[in-house]
């Protein structure tokens, strides 16, 4: 992945907050401050956008999606995944 670099955090045990927008025009990680913001170009339906934000993350972490698990925020923006 260009640019967004989050190898740092892809230490075991490291939680990951961030923020997602669904139906972006284009997918993409942007760092705000000491923030995160997923933009996804899928709909937030039946799991596709944690889905697609789990990918995106897992990119820049350098780390395989199955190594990243989804540990609050389900349904809604505002979203916590644990590196594995």
């Amino acid at each position: 992945m260009k640019g967004l670099d989050l190898g740092h955090l892809a230490a075991p045990g490291s939680r990951i907050a961030l923020r997602v927008t669904p139906r972006a025009s284009r997918a993409r990680l942007v760092a705000e401050g000491d923030s995160l913001r997923a933009y996804v170009t899928v709909p937030p339906d039946a799991g596709k956008a944690n889905a697609a934000v789990q990918v995106l993350l897992a990119k820049a972490l350098g780390v395989p999606k199955t190594r990243l698990r989804l540990v609050l925020g389900h349904t809604a923006r505002d979203k916590v995944f644990e590196v594995l």
